[in-house]
């Protein structure tokens, strides 16, 4: 028996929550077809975590993109399907690549990162595209781009050091309609590893508080800059993220287990902790940054 799973219209971070929750009580030995037939848009984070989901459920996962041919070859362009036909059962009509790359609002295609190579590979690749649309495009400090590099850098490192398993990372501007009318540059990682909790676990002596779980597990990553790893100045990658992301007013999000933290700035209405979640393996990560709107 194949359950089907339905694929809002619009996904992104909030919206492959419904995903999740029809997810929740199929076993992962049983088979599944996620139907993204009525889907017509998906931000970089809902692209990178549907192949999270694949990874996460082995063979057992089938796929059906979206019906119109403008969502369906935008996703192709982003490099869903190159992916998605290693990790899904496809079915329905999957979008020929085209050999000539239309004008796109995707600053970084879909990428796998399983190693450190990988990650330079990201920022060498990103650095030029981001100068552009960072400064001239976001008005942001020219400073911004550099600092930029280092973020997309320490969040895709995050899947070498503690994922044990390959992810995925995506980076895209559009215009956020929804809550802030304004273009934002949006950074996806998403990987099907061992999550924060099972890292910080590993840690030689760790001692478990009473109230430990994936809630608890992201406060001390996320917030208080606790790594697994004893060496000095570990665990200062996210801090450092969280400073960049706060001097800009972006939004910082991560996802692990059953459990959301995020970095609410002014701009958005997001509840800063969510528990009890649907379960996803391993961790997702989205930072927003916001057009700067000069002062008056």
């Amino acid at each position: 028996m194949t359950t089907v799973i339905t694929v809002p219209p619009s996904l992104d971070d909030h919206t492959f929550e419904q995903l999740l929750e029809q997810l929740a009580p199929v076993a992962l030995d049983q088979k599944v077809l996620v139907d993204a037939r009525h889907t017509r848009w998906a931000s970089p984070y809902g692209l990178t975590a549907l192949l999270t989901l694949a990874q996460s459920r082995g063979t057992q996962a089938a796929f059906t993109g979206p019906e119109t041919e403008e969502t369906a070859s935008y996703w192709q362009r982003a490099g869903f399907y190159r992916y998605a036909e290693e990790l899904f059962e496809m079915h329905g009509h999957v979008p020929r690549a085209r050999t000539q790359a239309a004008e796109s609002n995707v600053l970084l295609e879909i990428t796998p990162v399983a190693k450190s190579d990988d990650v330079h590979d990201v920022v060498d690749r990103i650095q030029a595209k981001a100068q552009q649309i960072l400064v001239n495009e976001l008005n942001l400090d020219p400073m911004a781009t550099m600092r930029f590099a280092m973020t997309l850098s320490e969040v895709c490192q995050n899947i070498v050091e503690h994922a044990q398993t390959m992810g995925f990372v995506a980076v895209q501007t559009y215009r956020y309609r929804q809550r802030l009318g304004r273009r934002v540059v949006v950074i996806a990682v998403c990987d099907a590893g061992i999550g924060f909790r099972r890292s910080l676990e590993s840690a030689p002596g760790r001692k478990l508080s009473d109230r430990w779980d994936d809630a608890a597990a992201l406060e001390e990553a996320v917030i208080r800059g606790v790594s697994r790893f004893r060496d000095p100045g570990r665990g200062q990658g996210l801090a450092g993220v969280r400073r960049y992301v706060g001097r800009w007013d972006g939004k910082l999000s991560v996802r692990s287990g059953t459990a959301r933290i995020s970095l609410v700035p002014p701009w958005d209405d997001d509840i800063p902790l969510r528990e009890h979640l649907s379960p996803l393996p391993g961790s997702q990560v989205q930072i927003t940054i916001p057009e700067r709107v000069p002062q008056k």
